[in-house]
Order: structure tokens, then sequence, then C-alpha cells
């Protein structure tokens, strides 16, 4: 499996915001309501990102040696996980990133600023979804093995005194 690349979530959120802004202009000229968000998605988001943390925290511990014994299955079901938190803290940004695009441009109408703001605050605790799913994903990183250690292995020594 190949590191998400910090540029490909930045296309990721910008492709999803551009298409929440249009979706969402086109919905407010039909004479539609553009969606609220509530303060709780912030709390969600970094919630998610704290267990995402703590889960990569313990498979960097192992890595280093601090930390005796860790499942490998749940080494490879945190570096799983780091890679969707990228993938959906991008998309969640892009979402949010429209709607504020969708408010600001409407800020005549009464409410659209509180509701600007709060889609801003949950796009930034999307922002910090996909940066602690990159960060993740660099602890679960596995050093190549060595030359010599590799060349042992396929090539093994023959012990004389077993002939």
């Amino acid at each position: 499996m190949h590191r998400t690349r910090w540029q490909t979530l930045l296309l990721v959120a910008a492709a999803a915001a551009a298409v929440t802004w249009i979706v969402l202009r086109a919905v407010v000229n039909r004479g539609g309501m553009l969606p609220s968000v509530s303060w709780l998605v912030v709390v969600v988001e970094l919630l998610i990102a704290g267990v995402v943390f703590s889960m990569g925290w313990a498979v960097r511990q192992f890595l280093r040696g601090k930390r005796p014994t860790l499942d490998p299955i749940r080494a490879a079901r945190t570096a799983v996980l780091a890679k969707a938190s990228c993938y959906t803290g991008a998309l969640l940004t892009g979402w949010y990133g429209g709607q504020v695009l969708a408010l600001v441009s409407d800020l005549s109408v009464p409410g659209s600023g509180g509701r600007a703001a709060a889609a801003g605050v949950a796009a930034g605790g999307a922002v910090v979804l996909a940066v602690v799913g990159l960060v993740v994903e660099w602890f679960c990183r596995v050093p190549p093995p060595e030359e010599g250690a590799e060349a042992a292995r396929e090539h093994p020594a023959t012990d004389p005194s077993a002939t």
C-alpha cells in the first residue's frame, strides 16, 4: 500500500468543494434552503482524529521497540484506518468548504453568517482529520529490510558440520 500524497487530498477537497458549491447554488436558485451544520460535527471529527492518532501511536511505539507486543492485524487495520481518515477528511473539507462558499456569497440572508462560521469550523475539523490520517500513515511505515539481512535470507550460509 502506497502512502497518500497530500496533493491528492488537496485535489479531492477542491473537487468536492466545487461540486458542493455548484449543487448548493442550484438549490438556492430554486428557492431551497442551505443545510445548517451542527457544532457537534467538529467534536465528532476531533474525536475520530484522536482515536486514529492513539491507534497510530501504539503502532509507532511497537516499531520503535517500546511496546513489546502488537497484533499485526491491528497494525494493518490502523494503516487502513489512517488512509480512510485522509480521504474522509478531504471529502468533508470539500463538503463544508463548499457550504462556506455558498453561504458567504449570500451573507445578506439572515443567519448566513453563523451558519458559514459553523461550516468553516467543521471544515477545519475535517482538515485536522486528514492531517492526522497522514501522520498516522507515516507512523505505520515499516523501514525497508537491510541489504545484509535480505541477502542472508536469499542465500543462506551452509553449515559445514551438517553435511
